[in-house]
């Protein structure tokens, strides 16, 4: 796959809060340990590719942590 050129340099997705989950992802920015301490050594198609993981992980504890809807809405009852 061809690489794009990228006019500005990837940021890091690093929000401060460095602690990590039960699953050893950052809790601030959804890196894991690896994607974290290599960051500096990435090409750009590389970060691109890790904040396109961490956009993914994000979702999914966002989905996960979703209160189920009800199955049926509550209608009060009319006597």
């Amino acid at each position: 796959m061809a690489e794009q050129l990228e006019f500005f340099p990837v940021q890091s997705p690093c929000r401060g809060i460095c602690q990590s989950d039960d699953r050893g992802f950052c809790r601030g920015c959804f890196r894991s340990r690896d994607e974290r301490f290599n960051w500096q050594k990435m090409s750009d198609a590389q970060k691109q590719e890790v904040l396109r993981l961490c956009r993914q992980r994000l979702m999914r504890k966002l989905r996960a942590s979703k209160p189920n809807p009800p199955e049926e809405p509550q209608q009060p009852s009319l006597f």
